[in-house]
């Protein structure tokens, strides 16, 4: 059996330096920052964290709420396909500065769009 995509791009420490840097980016984001007003960005950090843990192999479980029922709120404000893109902009930046490969960040890229659907609730 190949090792997970969690495995492969530097398991737990690199998906928690990720997943920080993504949520700088985004906060930084007058577009997306909106969509996260009155969110306790820690809490929100961990959950990331985890979601991303399980989504890229690195568990077989994931205890926390369904894609759809988390990004509902965020659906009704107007989160959209340019929203998602760009959130997905900003993991591969996220990825690649902490020197994970390209030919990974295509396969993290495919795992987060398959997810698509989901986020906006479609």
């Amino acid at each position: 059996m190949g090792r997970t995509l969690f495995e492969r791009i530097g398991g737990d420490k690199t998906v928690k330096a990720t997943v920080a840097r993504l949520y700088d980016k985004i906060l930084g984001d007058p577009d997306l920052a909106p969509f996260f007003e009155n969110v306790d960005v820690e809490v929100l950090r961990r959950s990331q964290t985890a979601f991303v843990t399980y989504a890229f192999g690195g568990t077989d479980t994931y205890s926390g709420r369904n894609l759809r029922m988390v990004h509902a709120a965020a659906v009704q404000k107007g989160l959209s396909d340019l929203h998602f893109d760009r959130v997905a902009e900003y993991l591969a930046d996220s990825l690649q500065e902490m020197g994970v490969a390209p030919d990974l960040i295509g396969e993290a890229l495919t795992i987060v769009g398959s997810t698509r659907k989901d986020v906006l609730n479609r």
